[in-house]
C-alpha cells in the first residue's frame, strides 16, 4: 500500500482547486446564441417537454448520468460519527470513484440531519435531480429504515453501498471459494462476526444464493446471537440460532466459512485450526483484519483467505461493484436496484475471475500466470473488463425482472458506449501504476542531474513503482536535491566515472565488444563509451543489473537510440524500432505511431511499425483497429507516400490477415465511421471504430500528437518504445515530471513482461 504523510494527504486535497471534483459544461458556450440556447429563452423548450412527459428529463438533462452520494456523516469509514461536514471529503472521493470507473457524474450531498424521518424527507425532496442515489456512511440501524423507505417511495436506483457493496463482492468471492473447495453453499456452516449493516446484508444475500439459515451463526460484540438473548433488536432476531453456544470460539468449531465485519484481532490461529477442512476466511475489518494474513496462512495451509486490503491476495473491495451496478441500472432507467440485479452482479464478478486475465495484469503478479484458484477468487479492483462485464449483466437483470424503463437491444453497441464513457479518464494509467507497484523493478535514470528527472525518481520511488538507480556525480546530484528539497533517502546513486566502477566499466566494455566486434566495435572504443551515461546505464540493463532505463530529457534521441541499438539490439524478426503515444481524449483512447524515430519510413519500415503497434496495443488490453493514414484515400493518388502506404496495406492484408487494418485513408475517414462506411463500404474497417493510427512519416505523427496536447484535447502517455530487446524508453526533450513518472510505470511493466518471457523461454529450454 502506498505510504504518505498527513501533510501529503492535506496537500493533495488543498492544492490547486480545493476538493476532488468539479462541474464541467458539456455544451458549447462561446457565442451569444450558445448562451441563449443554454439558458433564456432557449431553455424553455426542454422545460415544456419535460412538463408534458417527465421521462424526457433523461433526454434533455444530465439526470440519466447523475448520482447523488448522500450521507449524514454518522458512520464515516473508521472514524465514526464525525458529522456531515467532516464526511464531505469521503463523499467527494466516492464521487471521484464513480466518475473514473464508470463515467458517472456525481453531486455529493451532506445532510446535517440525524433523525431518520427528516433525513428521508430531505432526500425525497431533492430526488428529481438525480438518476440514482448512493447512500453512504449512515449508521445502523437507521440506515436500514432510510434505505427501505426511500426504495419504497422513490422510483430510481437507490443503494446503501456500505450494506450491499460488501455483500455483492464477498458473495462473488464465496461462490468461487466454494467451487474451488468442492463445497455446496446449501451445506456449509457459516459464522458471521459482526451484526451491523454490512453483516446483515451479506447474510441475506448468502441465503438468497442458497445458504441455509440453520447453518448460519451471527456474533455481535456481546457474543453469539441466540434465542436465549433478550437484548436483540428486530434486525438481529431473524438470525438468532437454536444452538447452545455463546462465544465466537465455540461458533467457529466445525464451521466452513468465517465472515468478519467487526474489529481487528478477534480471530485467533487456534480458532481457524478448529474449522473444517479447506476453511474459507473473509476477514474484512479495516484497516486491519480480524486475523492477520501471516497468522491465517500459518494456521492452515488449506485456507482460502480474503481481506479488504490491497497488499494481500483476494481483496474484497466495493469498487468492484457499485460503479458498474449503478451504470447498468441507470442505462436502462431502472426503477430500483432489486435482488435480481444484485445476484446478476455477483455472478458476473464471479465468472469474470475464471476468464483468462489480460497479459498486462498477469505479468504484474509474482511473474506467474494469474488464474482462478485459492489466491485468485475475485478480480483485481483495476481489472479493465469489469465495466463491460458487470454493467451489462445488471442491465439485463433489470430488463428481465421488469424494472427497466428502457430496453437495450444492441449489446455490442452498448459495450462500445461503456468504453467511450471514460473520455479523458486515465484509468489505464492508474492500472499501470497499480500493476507496477505490485512488482517494482530497478530502473536506471540516466540523466539524473536534470531537475525533472531527479524529481521523477523521487516520486516514482515514493509511489512504490520502482527502485531508482541514479547515474551521475553523487555530490552534484545531492546538491541539486538539497537545493530543491528532494528526498533521496533509500535511492541508489551510481557514479559511473568513479574509480570504484572500474571493474564494471571493464566488464561492460568486454561484453559490448563481444556483441559488436563484427560491426567494427573495438574494446578501446567500447571502454570509452562506458563513461557515457546511456551506454553505461544500458549495459546495466543488458547484463541484468537493472531492469529498465529512462533517458532523453536533454540527450538527442538519435544519440540515445544509437546507443540502444548497439547495446540492447532490435528484436529478432525486425529491422526497425518505433514509438507510440497513447492519447486519452473525449472520444476515447487512441494509439498513434510512429511518433519519434523514423523520419521518412520506407515500405519495409512502415510494415515493421504496423506490426509493432499491433502487438503493443494488444499488450495494453485493447483490440487494435488500425488505419494507415495519408492525404489521399485507397489509391486515389498513385505517387509518393500514398503509393507507399497503399503497398504496405496490401502486404499486411496478405501476410497478416489477423490484423484489422486498412488504408491508405485521410484521418477524416479513419475517425468518422459513418462517413467511411458510406464512401468506402469495401473497407476491412467497415462498422468498426478505429483506435490506432499509423502515420506515413514522423513529421505528421509528431505534429498530430503535440497539437492534440497543446490544444487541451488529449492527455498523453509516451513515447512508448517498441522493438528493442529490453526496456529502454527515450523521452521527449524537456518532459514534465509527471510524464517521466508515467513512462517509468510503463518501463516497469515492460520489464515485468520481459522477465516473464525470459522465464518462459528458460522453462521451454529445460
Amino acid at each position: 500500500m502506498a505510504k504518505f504523510t498527513r501533510e501529503d494527504a492535506l496537500r493533495y486535497h488543498s492544492e490547486g482547486k480545493p476538493g476532488k471534483i468539479e462541474v464541467t459544461p458539456t455544451k458549447p458556450y462561446s457565442s451569444q446564441r450558445d448562451l441563449s440556447l443554454a439558458y433564456s429563452p432557449g431553455v424553455a423548450e426542454p422545460c415544456l417537454e419535460i412538463e408534458k412527459d417527465p421521462d424526457t428529463a433523461y433526454e434533455y438533462t444530465a439526470k440519466g448520468n447523475l448520482v447523488a452520494v448522500i450521507s449524514n456523516g454518522t458512520a464515516v469509514l473508521g472514524l465514526g460519527d464525525i458529522g456531515a461536514m467532516a464526511g464531505k471529503p469521503v463523499m467527494e472521493g466516492k464521487g471521484l470513484l464513480f466518475k473514473i470507473f464508470a463515467g458517472i457524474d456525481v453531486f455529493d450531498i451532506e445532510v446535517n440531519e440525524k433523525d431518520p424521518e427528516k433525513f428521508i424527507q430531505v432526500v425525497k425532496a431533492i430526488s428529481p435531480t438525480f438518476g440514482g442515489i448512493n447512500l453512504e456512511d449512515i449508521k445502523a440501524p437507521q440506515c436500514f429504515e432510510i434505505e427501505e423507505r426511500l426504495k419504497a417511495e422513490l422510483d430510481i436506483p437507490i443503494m446503501h453501498d456500505d450494506q450491499h457493496g460488501t455483500a455483492i463482492i464477498s458473495s462473488a468471492g464465496l461462490l468461487n471459494a466454494l467451487e474451488i473447495t468442492g463445497k455446496k453453499i446449501e451445506e456449509v456452516k457459516i459464522v458471521v462476526n459482526g451484526a451491523g449493516a454490512a453483516a446483515n446484508s451479506c447474510t441475506k444475500l448468502y441465503m438468497m444464493l442458497g445458504a441455509k439459515l440453520e447453518n448460519i451463526v451471527m456474533v455481535d460484540s456481546k457474543g453469539v446471537i441466540n434465542k436465549k438473548r433478550t437484548d436483540l433488536n428486530d434486525r438481529k432476531k431473524p438470525f438468532a440460532t437454536d444452538r447452545d453456544i455463546t462465544t465466537l470460539e465455540e461458533a467457529v468449531v466445525g464451521s466452513d466459512v468465517f465472515l468478519g465485519l467487526s474489529v481487528a484481532g478477534v480471530l485467533t490461529k487456534e480458532m481457524v485450526q478448529s474449522m473444517n477442512e479447506n476453511p474459507i476466511v473473509f476477514a474484512l475489518a479495516n484497516p486491519n483484519p480480524e486475523i492477520s494474513y501471516d497468522d491465517a496462512m500459518a494456521a492452515r495451509p488449506d485456507i482460502i483467505f480474503a481481506t479488504g486490503r490491497s497488499d494481500h491476495p483476494n481483496q474484497i473491495n466495493n469498487v468492484l461493484g457499485f460503479p458498474y451496478i449503478f451504470r447498468g441500472a441507470m442505462d436502462v432507467r431502472a426503477k430500483c436496484i432489486n435482488e435480481e440485479m444484485k445476484v446478476a452482479a455477483v455472478r458476473a464478478i464471479a465468472d469474470l475471475t475464471k476468464k483468462p486475465v489480460p497479459d498486462v495484469v498477469n505479468a504484474a503478479y509474482n511473474l506467474k500466470r494469474l488464474s482462478f484458484g485459492p489466491g485468485y477468487i475475485i478480480p483485481k479492483p483495476l481489472d479493465p473488463r469489469l465495466l463491460t462485464i458487470v454493467a451489462p449483466a445488471v442491465a439485463k437483470a433489470a430488463m428481465e425482472s421488469g424494472v427497466a424503463r428502457k430496453q437495450i437491444t444492441d449489446w455490442e453497441g452498448y459495450n462500445h458506449k461503456l468504453r467511450a464513457l471514460m473520455g479523458h479518464d486515465n484509468k489505464m494509467l492508474r492500472r499501470f501504476y497499480d500493476l507496477a507497484r505490485s512488482t517494482p523493478k530497478r530502473v536506471v535514470f540516466s540523466e539524473s542531474n536534470h531537475l525533472n528527472m531527479l524529481k521523477a525518481a523521487e516520486l516514482a520511488f515514493a509511489e512504490g513503482i520502482c527502485y531508482p538507480v541514479l547515474l551521475g556525480n553523487e555530490e552534484k546530484i545531492e546538491s541539486i536535491a538539497q537545493e530543491n528539497q528532494i528526498d533521496l533517502t533509500g535511492i541508489e546513486i551510481v557514479n559511473l566515472r568513479h574509480d570504484r566502477e572500474e571493474e564494471r566499466r571493464v566488464r561492460f566494455a568486454k561484453r559490448l565488444t563481444e556483441k559488436r566486434s563484427r560491426e567494427g566495435m573495438t574494446y578501446d572504443e567500447a571502454y570509452e563509451k562506458m563513461y557515457e551515461r546511456n551506454y553505461f546505464g544500458m549495459m546495466m540493463v543488458e547484463t541484468g543489473e537493472a531492469d529498465a532505463l529512462i533517458t532523453g530529457v536533454y540527450t538527442k534521441y538519435t544519440d540515445s537510440i544509437q546507443a540502444a541499438k548497439e547495446v540492447i539490439g532490435i528484436r529478432d524478426g525486425l529491422k526497425h524500432i518505433g514509438a507510440m503515444h497513447i492519447m486519452n481524449t473525449k472520444k476515447g483512447t487512441f494509439f498513434l505511431a510512429d511518433t519519434l524515430f523514423n523520419r521518412h519510413p520506407s515500405t519495409e519500415t512502415l510494415i515493421d511499425i504496423a506490426k509493432l503497434t499491433y502487438n503493443t496495443v494488444k499488450f495494453f488490453n485493447y483490440e487494435p483497429v488500425m488505419a494507415m493514414l495519408s492525404y489521399s484515400n485507397f489509391g486515389s493518388d498513385k505517387q509518393g507516400s500514398p503509393a507507399s502506404v497503399h503497398e504496405v496495406v496490401s502486404t499486411l492484408h496478405t501476410n497478416y490477415p489477423e490484423m484489422v487494418v486498412d488504408g491508405e485513408m485521410q484521418v477524416t475517414f479513419a475517425l468518422n465511421k459513418e462517413l467511411r462506411d458510406e464512401k468506402f463500404p469495401f473497407s476491412k474497417l467497415a462498422g468498426k471504430d478505429v483506435n490506432t493510427l499509423i502515420f506515413p512519416n514522423l513529421s505528421s505523427a509528431n505534429t498530430a500528437y503535440k497539437m492534440l496536447i497543446e490544444m487541451g484535447l488529449a492527455e498523453t502517455i509516451g513515447p512508448i518504445q517498441m522493438g528493442l530487446n529490453k526496456p529502454i524508453h527515450i523521452l521527449d526533450v524537456e518532459s514534465s515530471v509527471r510524464d517521466i513518472v508515467n513512462m517509468t510505470a510503463i518501463a516497469v511493466l515492460d520489464a515485468i513482461v520481459q522477465e516473464q518471457k525470459d522465464y518462459d523461454k528458460m522453462a521451454q529450454e529445460v
